[in-house]
């Protein structure tokens, strides 16, 4: 696959549950957002970094931080219902001329411009129409279990034959949603990010902080703070 015009696109709307106003919190001395806006920025493989924003005081941050900020996300978009493939497809009917994009959500200020480029450059080796980031999971779903109606218990995968193990059962991972990539003719096919030609990017726990909540925001302050 040839490398084409890259479009990085950070979603951040104005109305978040779990940790309001998360996305403009002052982390470092600067926006939370503005964290993925430089990772963005720094990768060599991204063309422009757009964002995707109902809000004032986030659009204002993202433009004070280098991110373009082209148009404002219409407010049926910006609702919990609205999904973060609705944000794409607007964005890309928005800016056209882009043979990839590249989803950057701000809940992510660990991942830098080299796990982008290093998605980017693995995707392309690979011959992959996308690839997203992945973290390796501690509890191993082999190990899990549901409970029947009468509390019996009900494992959700059966380990591998002669397995017995901890040790020895196959490595799970989980999205980290960090990064997301995929070619833009493709992803008009598929709609979705994810699917069986989709590849994973790996990073370590400790780059792969997702905030959602307060404990998240000062797990992150905690790292970012000189001890």
């Amino acid at each position: 696959m040839k490398q084409g015009k890259v479009l990085a696109l950070i979603p951040a709307r104005g109305g978040s549950k779990g940790l309001p106003r998360k996305n403009v919190l002052e982390a470092g001395g600067r926006p939370l957002l503005a964290w993925t806006v430089d990772a963005g920025m720094g990768a060599r493989c991204v063309d422009r970094v757009v964002l995707s924003s109902d809000d004032d005081e986030i659009m204002a941050a993202a433009s004070s931080a280098g991110c373009d900020v082209p148009f404002r996300r219409p407010p049926e978009l910006a609702t919990d219902q609205a999904s973060s493939m609705d944000v794409v497809f607007h964005a890309l009917q928005e800016l056209s001329g882009y043979e990839y994009v590249v989803l950057l959500q701000p809940t992510s200020p660990l991942r830098t411009a080299k796990h982008i480029d290093e998605a980017f450059d693995l995707m392309l080796s690979r011959g992959a129409p996308a690839c997203v980031s992945v973290t390796e999971v501690e509890q191993s779903p082999y190990w899990m279990y549901r409970l029947s109606s009468n509390d019996h218990l009900i494992s959700l995968l059966s380990p591998p034959p002669g397995v017995s193990r901890r040790q020895d059962l196959p490595s799970a991972y989980t999205l980290n949603g960090a990064i997301y990539i995929a070619s833009v003719e493709w992803l008009c096919q598929s709609r979705s990010f994810l699917s069986p030609e989709t590849i994973g990017y790996t990073m370590n726990k400790s780059e792969s902080l997702d905030i959602d909540d307060r404990e998240d925001f000062e797990s992150f302050l905690r790292k970012i703070t000189p001890h």
